[in-house]
This record gives structure tokens, C-alpha cells and sequence, in this order.
């Protein structure tokens, strides 16, 4: 078959999804909240791209796909995507460069405060549920605040180790610290939650849950110093397994599921402390999360049962406390997602300031599509950016003049068109504070 390619000059765009969560921006007050703080630098030229346009791009070009500075092209030359957002032009990727490294401690503090702040201040909901996880980012450069620490996956590498707070109820991130890669999990951990529930405002934290790297004295007296409720795995020293493999009051939960609820005192504690044992056989339950005992290594005992035990100050039932902390592995797969859909892993700057303030914006990015999923979307099934990136996003259109007013032309099944009007009334009608459908 004979092919003749022809031009034109029709502004065509294959993101015209995205004029749904712009509208839903524009309700929400998105782009006057952003001008409002004094955090962001201002062009020096006359032909500079606005802060708010910077911001704005370098969000869309992630939602279009792009995990790493040079794929932010993706948005350059759609001119009917500027137009939906309001753009004169599109940034290329060297321009967000240059505009994150004029970021320090003190703006890029300010820009997170400005931008989580607002995320609250937006959602009417109380009671949450704190997850905080750290992560591990492998470096390949010389990049500030890049070295050798905990790598399993690359010992040896120099890494970032950022820790991040989840609400777990709504799916969003509430606060993000880019750390060095020599940082414990639990370091400067007191610090963070203070900026954490800063950001929070007015909202109450029910419960806060932490994996194994924030068990530590220091957190437990933190913790009961300021009255929250806490759930915190367990690191399984010698100690604490000989207490376990001496225990008896086992009580049955499930097929080769066993539960034991008492007290221990570590050497280094000033008082007794809460702890719920969880064992499982490996014969009946071979895919079982937990660990077995070092100190019975080389005997029969050692692989019978995988355990898992938690530190806590909850007067639930024990087996509520186990089901209760196994919600928390979400936060794993918010991590994962934000390393392979948002560039948490793949945004770097030489700059330690200038990461920080990149990743903050993605952040931002995922907070606003985890909105746009729960608010606008209203699906029971929480899809990923990549999933919702071709099935709501990728869609072809173009500007078109009717009468004197614009419409913008979307190319779409005709079975598929009731679906998206609902969805474009939907983002019309958006109030703030928005009230969340949680069950």
C-alpha cells in the first residue's frame, strides 16, 4: 500500500483527559493558592516562564508519563495541551532544571508547608490513620546528600533515604523529607512528625503505624509524650526472641495462625511495654509474612513458624491489633507506585535542595490525581496513574471555533461519551472543603 503524508497546522493534543482534572485545579482553587505564598523565584528575564506555569507543566508532563527530566519534552510542543491549562508556551526540561535549583532549605521547606498545607485545608475528614515508611533512592552520580547506607537491593551504592507519611484512609501523602543515605529509618523522626501534624492543621491522627525501622525507645516515650496511639513492628533482637520461644499462652485464630498477647520490658526501657505475637506454620501457611528465630538456626524448630510481633498501646483485642496493622502495607504499594508512575526514584539533581523541591511538586502530582480518583473518578478499584493514563487521559482532541465560543473537540467512541460527560459535570461541580465518600 502507497503512503502520502500531509501536514496541518491544527493544534492537536493526545491528552485531552487532562481537562477534567484541570477544571477540577480551577474549583479548587489550585493556581491562586500556589501565587499566594512568596516561596517561589521569579524569572530574572522578561521571557521567563512563570512560577505557576513551571509547576503546573512540570505535573502535567507526569501524568503524561514522564518519570525523569528529559521526558518533561513530552508536553513542549502540544500547543492545544497549553491551552487547556492556560499556558502561553510549554517549559522544556532544562528550564525545570534551573528553576529547582534555585530552591534552598528554607523555600523548598516553604513550598512543601504551601502545597500539603493547602491539601488539608482543602479535605474535610478527621480521625486518620498515620502510616510513615521510608524508602531507599539508588544514586549513580555525585549528588548531594548521596551515600553509602543501608542498600539491599545495591550495597554499596550511594542512595537517598527520604521518609514519607501516608493518610491511609484517603490514599494521600501528607508529608515528604529527602535524607541522606546514611540516615536510620527513625532518624530526626520526633522533627518529622511535628511538621507532619503542622501540615495537618486542625486534623486528629487516631492512630499512627510504623514498620520495624522506627522501633526505638526514643520513638515510644516520643509517642506517649504527646498521647497518640501507636502500632510499631517489632525488630526481632535476641532478647525478644527468647521471650517469644519461651512463651506458652498461644491462642488459636485461624488454621496454623496462633496469637499471644503480654508484656515486655527491654533492658534499656523504664517500663513494660504491650506486645502482640503472631505465628504461623509454615507447612499450613508456606506464603506467610514474618521471620523465624536465629536462635533456633540449624534445628527443626526453626522452620516451623514464621513470627511477627508489634509494640503497642492499644486496648483492642490482639487479633484486631494484628489485622489492624496489616493495613498498613498499602503504604508499600503508594511507595511503589510513586517510584514507578511520579519519578520519586528517578527525579535527581546534583542540588540535595533542588531533589527535594522536585519531588515535593511530585508529590503534589499524586496528591491531586489520588483527588481526582477518589472525588471525581469515585471507582471502588484505586487504578494507577499508568492504568488511568490510557483510559481516561490518552484521548484525542482538538480546539475548534463555534460560533464565537471555543470548544474543544474530543475524539471518542460514541458508547463511551455519557461516561465522560458525567465525568466532566462532575469536575463542575466541585466545592472545597471537599467531603470525602469513605466508608
Amino acid at each position: 500500500m502507497n503512503w502520502e503524508i500531509r501536514f496541518s497546522r491544527q493544534q492537536v493534543t493526545a491528552w485531552s483527559g487532562l481537562a477534567f482534572l484541570r477544571r477540577m485545579m480551577d474549583k479548587m482553587g489550585f493556581s491562586e493558592h500556589l501565587l499566594s505564598g512568596d516561596m517561589l523565584p521569579e524569572p530574572k528575564s522578561n521571557r521567563g516562564y512563570s512560577p505557576l506555569t513551571i509547576i503546573e507543566a512540570f505535573m502535567v508532563s507526569v501524568w503524561c508519563g514522564a518519570n525523569r527530566f528529559l521526558h518533561t519534552e513530552i508536553t513542549r510542543h502540544d500547543h492545544a495541551l497549553c491551552k487547556i491549562f492556560g499556558w502561553k508556551r510549554a517549559p522544556g526540561h532544562d528550564t525545570f532544571k534551573r528553576f529547582f535549583k534555585k530552591f534552598d532549605l528554607e523555600s523548598s521547606s516553604q513550598l512543601s508547608d504551601h502545597l500539603f498545607g493547602w491539601v488539608f485545608n482543602n479535605i474535610q475528614f478527621d480521625n486518620i490513620t498515620l502510616d510513615c515508611d521510608s524508602t531507599i533512592l539508588t544514586r549513580y552520580g555525585d549528588q548531594q546528600g548521596a551515600l553509602k547506607g543501608y542498600n539491599p537491593k545495591k550495597p554499596g551504592r550511594h542512595s537517598h533515604h527520604p521518609i514519607l507519611a501516608f493518610v491511609n484512609d484517603l490514599k494521600l501523602v501528607a508529608n515528604f523529607w529527602l535524607r541522606s543515605g546514611n540516615t536510620g529509618s527513625s532518624n530526626n523522626f520526633r522533627a518529622f512528625l511535628e511538621d507532619t501534624m503542622r501540615k495537618l492543621g486542625e486534623k486528629t491522627v487516631g492512630l499512627i503505624r510504623l514498620d520495624s525501622g522506627f522501633y526505638s525507645k526514643e520513638v515510644f516515650e516520643y509517642l506517649e509524650e504527646i498521647c497518640l496511639d501507636y502500632l510499631v513492628a517489632v525488630r526481632f533482637y535476641i532478647p525478644i526472641q527468647k521471650m517469644i520461644s519461651l512463651e506458652q499462652n498461644w491462642l488459636y485464630v485461624d488454621e496454623g495462625i496462633e496469637i499471644c498477647d503480654t508484656t515486655y520490658q527491654s533492658p534499656e526501657w523504664k517500663k513494660p511495654r504491650r506486645i502482640v505475637v503472631v505465628r504461623q506454620k509454615v507447612k499450613e501457611r508456606p506464603k506467610a509474612a514474618g521471620k523465624t528465630l536465629s536462635i533456633f538456626e540449624g534445628t527443626q524448630d526453626h522452620y516451623t513458624y514464621r513470627y511477627s510481633a508489634y509494640i503497642t498501646n492499644l486496648k483492642l483485642p490482639a487479633a484486631e491489633v494484628w489485622r489492624l496493622y496489616r493495613r498498613r502495607d498499602d503504604s508499600e504499594n503508594r511507595i511503589k507506585e510513586l517510584k514507578q508512575d511520579f519519578g520519586l526514584n528517578s527525579f535527581s539533581l546534583n542540588e540535595f535542595y533542588a531533589t527535594e523541591a522536585a519531588l515535593t511538586v511530585a508529590m503534589m502530582a499524586y496528591n491531586l490525581m489520588a483527588i481526582f480518583r477518589l472525588f471525581i473518578l469515585k471507582s471502588e478499584v484505586q487504578h494507577t496513574l499508568s492504568t488511568l493514563r490510557f483510559k481516561t487521559f490518552a484521548i484525542g482532541a482538538y480546539f475548534l471555533k463555534v460560533k464565537g465560543k471555543t470548544v474543544l473537540k474530543i475524539a471518542l467512541a460514541k458508547q463511551r461519551r455519557k461516561w465522560f460527560n458525567g465525568l466532566w459535570n462532575t469536575s463542575n461541580q466541585v466545592q472545597t472543603p471537599l467531603i470525602f465518600p469513605i466508608a
